[in-house]
C-alpha cells in the first residue's frame, strides 16, 4: 500500500518527518512523496509481504520467465534488524531472454530497491545462478548516513528444476547476500526458458514443502507401528503365561 503527502505538517512536523511517523505506525508499508523523491522506510517488525506476479515476455511476446512470490528485504544496522517488502504494484519489470541465459530485474522507482534473478540452462535442466539485491532506505537512526544495501548470492544452483516445470517453495526461501542485506522470498514459484501461455509448468516442491509433508506422515506410521509392537508383545506375554499355567 502506498501513501501519497506533499506539504503537510502535524503540530509542526515537516512532510518528512510525518511519513516516518506513519511507517511507524504502520508496519510493512513502504511510503513515498508525491514529488521527484522517493523515500523507503525500514520497519522495526516484520509484516508479510504482499504477493506479486512477475511476466518478462521475449521479444516475440511468448512468456519467458514467470515469478509469483512476496519479497523482504531484511537489513541488519547497529547491531538490530529492520525489514522493508517489496510492493509489487510500483515495481518495474524488464530483462531479456536468450536461449541459454535469461534475466529478471526488479526494481522500485528511482532504483530506490532491486531484486535481479540471472537464470541458466544446463542442458534438461535450468537454475538461478546469481541473485543481486539492493535498497536504498531513510537512514534508521539520526547520526546513521544515507546508505545503500546491497548483495548478491552467485555460488549457488538456486531452485534447480527440469526446463518446462517451475520451481515451487511454500515455506520461507531465506537467502543471505551480505553481512547486512538478506532478501526472504515467501512462498515462491518460478519458472524459466518454457512458458505455457501465461500458467506454470508441472510444479516441483521445495525440500522444505517435502519435509513438512512427509514427516507427519513418518511420525504416524512411527506412532502406529510402536502401538502394533506393544499389543502384539502384550498378547505374546499374555499367550506364553497361559500354556506356563497348563502345563502345571
Amino acid at each position: 500500500m502506498l501513501y501519497y503527502f506533499q506539504n503537510m505538517t502535524l503540530r509542526g512536523l515537516t512532510g518528512g518527518r510525518y511519513l516516518v511517523l506513519l511507517a511507524a505506525i504502520f508496519p510493512g508499508i513502504s511510503l513515498q512523496r508525491n514529488d521527484s523523491s522517493v523515500q523507503l522506510v525500514l520497519q522495526p517488525s516484520e509484516a508479510s509481504p504482499p504477493i506479486g506476479d512477475y511476466i518478462l515476455k521475449s521479444l516475440n511476446g511468448n512468456p519467458c520467465i514467470k515469478a509469483t512470490m512476496g519479497a523482504e528485504y531484511i537489513i541488519t544496522e547497529q547491531k538490530k534488524t529492520w525489514y522493508f517488502n517489496l510492493d509489487p504494484s510500483r515495481v518495474r519489470i524488464s530483462g531479456y531472454c536468450d536461449k541459454e541465459a535469461a534475466v529478471l530485474s526488479l526494481t522500485l522507482p528511482d532504483d530506490a530497491a532491486g531484486l535481479q534473478f540471472t537464470f541458466k540452462k544446463e542442458k534438461s535442466l535450468f537454475y538461478v545462478s546469481n541473485l543481486t539485491a539492493h535498497v536504498s532506505p531513510v537512514p534508521v537512526c539520526q547520526k546513521c548516513a544515507n546508505k545503500t544495501y546491497s548483495g548478491l548470492v552467485d555460488h549457488d544452483k538456486l531452485f534447480m528444476v527440469q526446463v518446462g516445470q517451475s520451481f515451487s517453495c511454500k515455506s520461507e526461501s531465506l537467502l543471505s547476500t551480505s553481512s547486512e542485506l538478506k532478501i526472504k522470498l515467501v512462498p515462491l514459484q518460478i519458472q524459466a526458458f518454457t512458458q505455457p501461455s501465461d500458467h506454470y509448468g508441472q510444479a516441483v516442491e521445495c525440500w522444505a514443502d517435502f519435509n513438512k509433508r512427509i514427516i507427519p506422515i513418518i511420525l504416524e506410521a512411527t506412532v502406529v507401528g510402536l502401538i502394533l509392537i506393544t499389543v502384539l508383545t502384550f498378547l505374546f506375554i499374555k499367550d506364553r503365561r497361559r500354556q506356563g499355567y497348563d502345563r502345571i
